[in-house]
């Protein structure tokens, strides 16, 4: 299932490549107005410089998820086949744009509130110090696995705000495995992408890596509520994926390269 969770996302982003394209360098806009505002704060030299590097990082993480919410609409869309244009993505925008106000002021509270704590508990040289440094640093393993799963059980799954953290928590801790694999196949996606300067495969490839797994992942769910508690034992992958292998055909080189000759 996991190898072809990465044919089908590298094939859906493929089929996209000047939409990745463009998505990706939206990303980096993200980056560049949001490294502006930190110079932009070095105006109000009264104001301390730990404030100014929370605000910094609450307006980063704030702009990022606003981008980051119709941008996995619109990966949620490739993943589904479709063709998405720019009307989508201001659809997606509109749509999503609660959700990711919350969800921005909320994961940049979580990475300032953890960095204080471990920096804190890392001082104190003893057992307890070493215990809770552990406990937040696990903590925040479990936090950043768990909801790679938001916002593609938002595109694809549920609206709910409660609801969408219960069922991200539950998926990793049911499918922790291949939730890693997830995590590991976008730091590897982000690693491959730098020296390309972000713009290919770039983080938009991770969004649709991200929301393929997910749409893939949840046959299980389907087949073991078809079949019983029972069938979880061995979930018959190849027989669930038929459709989707149909939708993504055989590959080749030369008609990636040009598909015109084939």
């Amino acid at each position: 299932m996991f190898g072809f969770l990465i044919k089908k996302s590298f094939f859906d982003m493929w089929d996209n490549l000047i939409a990745v394209f463009l998505l990706n360098f939206g990303y980096i806009l993200v980056f560049f107005i949001s490294s502006g505002t930190f110079y932009l704060l070095e105006a109000f030299p009264e104001m301390n410089d730990v404030v100014k590097a929370i605000l910094s990082v609450m307006i980063f993480f704030i702009l990022f998820w606003l981008y980051n919410g119709p941008a996995n609409g619109m990966a949620r869309d490739m993943v589904d086949n479709k063709k998405p244009g720019f009307k989508d993505f201001f659809n997606h925008f509109k749509a999503s744009f609660k959700m990711s106000l919350i969800y921005g002021v909320i994961s940049g509270a979580v990475l300032i509130i953890l960095f204080f704590l471990i920096t804190f508990y890392m001082g104190i040289e003893n057992f307890f110090g070493a215990i809770a440094f552990a406990f937040l640093f696990w903590g925040g393993i479990i936090w950043v696995t768990a909801t790679q799963y938001v916002f593609p059980i938002y595109c694809g799954l549920d609206k709910k705000f409660f609801k969408i953290f219960k069922k991200s928590f539950l998926i990793f801790f049911d499918n922790p495995v291949f939730t890693f694999g997830l995590l590991i196949g976008s730091i590897v996606t982000l690693a491959v992408s730098i020296p390309l300067f972000l713009m290919l495969p770039g983080i938009f490839t991770i969004q649709i890596w991200l929301n393929a797994g997910l749409k893939l992942r949840l046959y299980k769910y389907d087949y073991i509520e078809e079949h019983g508690e029972n069938a979880r034992m061995k979930i018959p992958w190849d027989s669930l994926l038929v459709a989707d292998k149909e939708k993504v055909g055989k590959r080749t080189l030369k008609g990636m390269i040009f598909p015109w000759k084939e």
